[in-house]
């Protein structure tokens, strides 16, 4: 699905198929577009029927189906969700038919960035001390070992350090020791302890819960170091103990954390997490395939880009199984959407939960509508690889990672897999950063990159305006490696990134 938006226009009709058109800015009563009259105002973002529409017909947008109609629609009526209904129908999952040998550039003629060579051989672009916690119970004592290093200013004596981050969640216990959840969570864990943008790790549990650290250790054969180590607050002594205790073994680690330096580093080594939120009609024309457009140049330099949110791409992973390097990739891509079918009517929910009030209020009126402009973040090139949530990332290219369709969870996810820069495409205005990992926001429209200037790191509005998606695919592309190589994005200006850790909590809570 290319998009190609005109410049200036007032209306959008994406493809030839499309029995709809989408109003750049709003149509006013009695507007002629395309020969057809409006018959009300047609708020900016969504769309106009173009077409007599029957009860149960098929309304279509990108070329492919966004929904059925559940009454007549005439021409020139908004399409929305008082009319337009979500219903389940029948994908063809036809796997790898338009599968490529990506022309990935030699070594030499890579771009390049700053980062952090790991004594891994991976690379990092930032350079973090985390807290981890196995349990909720040692959290605040997480917090305060934090709290205490950034007070006293030791910090300031070790200009490589990017800070020390309590990464605490609201688990690790009651949960079934021997079941999905707890591999979930173990995975997570382990992927951010080993995740390139830490340079050192301090783990503290309470004792006696459910994910006991020491079985996480042993699971990994991780031993002490350094740069890493662990502790109960049982076995120490209490909070005040185990405070002292984490803020000596920080201290104690400092140094050799602070040693690294930045080298220039080819863009293979980048790994770049995709998402959206707080979407609108826009995304799917503007920031979405643009970045897309920048995730195609990365993957043309070596680099890798995850693309996830399993409920969000619900209605497009047809497109998704085309683009498969085999049969199998396709196939694994396929048994993830029949999980979530099946998790999500065990719980009495449907897939079209999703989208939003915030998202419908911007234009988007089902899940399938949202997921096809969702899925153009992952850009135009071969599906390397399908991984579970937290599993780490080892292909190049473009690769899939299942997550909920919730930002901190799918990222958290993203994160764990290896992920060290993440992009996020919004329409309505997400306040979001996430550490380890930078994160910069790709506003959808130029209204809401001015209205939350300091939240925005780039405007892909222009896009309305005659700007190509190959020259805003390259400006991502530019920011990309400039943040890698240090550049703070707006988030990180702003602070966040604390709060943002949120492991995925599968099954029941005993």
């Amino acid at each position: 699905m290319n998009i190609h938006a005109p410049a200036r226009r007032r209306h959008l009709r994406l493809n030839a198929l499309d029995n709809l058109v989408v109003a750049v800015d709003p149509i006013e009563k009695g507007t002629i577009i395309e020969g057809v009259a409006a018959a009300a105002r047609i708020p900016r973002g969504h769309k106009m029927a173009l077409t007599k529409l029957a009860k149960g017909q098929p309304v279509i947008k990108f070329g492919q189906i966004i929904g059925f109609a559940h009454a007549e629609i005439t021409p020139g009526e908004h399409i929305h969700s008082h009319n337009c209904d979500f219903a389940a129908f029948e994908r063809d999952y036809r796997h790898a038919e338009d599968a490529t040998e990506e022309d990935v550039l030699p070594l030499d003629q890579r771009a390049t960035f700053e980062g952090f060579r790991r004594a891994t051989g991976r690379a990092g672009t930032r350079n973090y001390i985390g807290i981890l916690t196995s349990v909720n119970c040692s959290a605040t004592v997480a917090k305060f070992m934090a709290e205490e290093i950034n007070r006293s200013g030791l910090l300031k004596d070790y200009p490589n350090i990017d800070g020390v981050i309590p990464l605490v969640h609201g688990g690790g216990c009651a949960l079934d020791i021997h079941g999905e959840g707890y591999e979930v969570l173990k995975r997570t864990q382990w992927g951010y302890a080993t995740n390139p943008n830490m340079g050192g790790v301090v783990m503290v549990g309470l004792g006696c819960e459910g994910f006991q650290i020491g079985r996480w250790k042993e699971a990994y054969g991780v031993a002490e170091s350094e740069t890493f180590r662990t502790m109960t607050i049982q076995e120490v002594g209490g909070t005040k103990k185990t405070v002292m205790a984490g803020i000596e073994a920080i201290r104690a680690m400092l140094p050799t954390v602070n040693a690294v330096k930045r080298e220039t580093l080819p863009a293979s080594e980048l790994c770049l997490a995709l998402q959206c939120g707080g979407s609108d009609g826009y995304s799917g024309i503007t920031a979405n395939p643009a970045l897309g457009a920048a995730v195609d140049l990365l993957v043309k330099h070596g680099g890798t880009a995850i693309l996830s949110e399993t409920p969000e791409i619900y209605g497009a992973e047809h497109l998704l199984t085309r683009r498969a390097a085999t049969r199998e990739i396709g196939g694994k891509l396929v048994d993830i959407i029949r999980w979530w079918e099946d998790y999500t009517a065990r719980n009495k929910m449907s897939m079209d939960n999703n989208p939003s009030p915030g998202n419908k209020a911007g234009g988007l009126t089902t899940i399938l509508e949202k997921s096809l402009g969702a899925a153009m973040k992952g850009g135009n090139t071969t599906l390397r690889g399908v991984y579970h949530y937290a599993e780490k990332v080892d292909a190049r290219g473009f690769v899939y990672m299942d997550t909920p369709g919730y930002d901190p969870v799918a990222a958290t996810g993203q994160v764990a897999g290896g992920a060290n820069i993440l992009a996020f495409t919004t329409g309505r205005g997400s306040a979001y950063g996430c550490k380890p990992t930078p994160s910069f926001k790709l506003a959808t429209n130029t209204p809401i990159y001015n209205h939350m200037i300091d939240d925005m790191d780039i405007n892909c509005g222009d896009v309305l305006d005659g700007v190509s998606l190959e020259d805003k695919g390259s400006e991502i592309f530019d920011l990309i490696l400039r943040i890698a190589s240090g550049e703070r994005t707006k988030s990180e200006q702003l602070g966040y990134g604390d709060v943002e850790f949120v492991p995925w909590q599968i099954g029941a809570t005993m």
